[in-house]
């Protein structure tokens, strides 16, 4: 009952913040949330909403191939935004594809958040030769665009692993390549606060109450750093999400029979000029609206953790 009540108390805490107070003023924040959810929403049961399932390839028939949007001529409602090259529905490849990207952006911020954030707490609190040489391998990769290093990371997988092998572990492979693209900018934010927290007083009484510097790091030093790399993670959703597409687009992400929202604009853009416009437009239309609304929400969040715009 404790629990509960301890629940309760933090849940009305929130409702009374400035966060929750400065969200709810803002429409078009409410808005994006909104779009942002019916995306993850909809990715998540694309299995029981979507009309097709295109990984199904036994139901595929190439008679149903180019289909043109059901208020089109020859068009059909079972094929509500038309079909594809292969007679795949392109309304339930959104939705799979979709599902594809955001976990692709997801669990490559998440992996570039848990690297960065942990080599920035031990460069600015170790300090020295340790910080040094990892903030001298910070500065040479962001000489290099994000795109070339995610390149080069899936061109030196494929060269080690076969061609069937690396189709098994190609969503692995983005993961890890996007991820260590984005790996330096919570590391250099981390390392600024961690620089200012470290000789703060709360930090030297748990140095002398006999606390591991482990410790300090995580209980003491993170919770107070963690507001900027929240910041930083939501607008590198965005930006993995976009990074994916491109891979996928330049037909270097995951496999062509993965229905990502990059493959199907790669699709699409071979039938572009015969008329079968929709296999782009709309997986295109998809993308930018997952984008904008991942990306108001992150402008959203980061004048929300800003003091001087309380």
């Amino acid at each position: 009952m404790a629990a509960v009540d301890h629940i309760a108390d933090r849940f009305r805490r929130a409702l009374d913040s400035d966060i929750y107070y400065s969200f709810r003023q803002s429409r078009l924040t409410m808005l994006s949330a909104l779009v942002t959810l019916l995306f993850l929403a909809a990715a998540a049961f694309a299995p029981w909403i979507a009309p097709h399932n295109p990984f199904d390839l036994a139901s595929l028939d190439l008679s149903n191939a180019l289909k043109p949007p059901f208020w089109m001529e020859d068009g059909t409602l079972a094929f509500p935004f038309g079909s594809d090259d292969q007679g795949r529905d392109v309304f339930s490849t959104i939705l799979f594809g979709a599902r594809i990207s955001l976990m692709v952006g997801l669990f490559s911020v998440v992996f570039a958040l848990l690297l960065g954030v942990s080599l920035g707490l031990i460069s600015g609190y170790v300090g020295g030769v340790v910080d040094s040489i990892i903030m001298r391998i910070a500065d040479v990769q962001l000489s290099f665009p994000a795109i070339l290093i995610a390149l080069m990371i899936d061109g030196v997988v494929r060269g080690i692993v076969s061609g069937q092998e690396y189709e098994r572990i190609a969503v692995f492979v983005l993961v890890v390549a996007i991820g260590l693209s984005f790996w330096v900018q919570y590391a250099r934010t981390v390392r600024g606060s961690v620089l200012v927290e470290r000789n703060k007083e709360y930090v030297q009484a748990a140095r002398v109450v006999g606390l591991s510097p482990t410790l300090i790091m995580i209980r003491h030093v993170l919770p107070n750093v963690m507001g900027p790399v929240l910041v930083i993670a939501t607008i590198n959703l965005a930006i993995a999400i976009i990074l994916e597409a491109t891979l996928s687009f330049l037909g270097i992400g995951v496999p062509p029979t993965t229905p990502s929202l990059g493959t199907l604009i790669n699709i699409g853009n071979n039938y572009l000029f015969s008329g079968q416009w929709w296999i782009t437009l709309f997986p295109g239309l998809a993308l930018a609206v997952l984008v904008l609304a991942v990306n108001l929400l992150g402008d959203w969040l980061r004048d929300a953790l800003n003091p001087k715009l309380r």
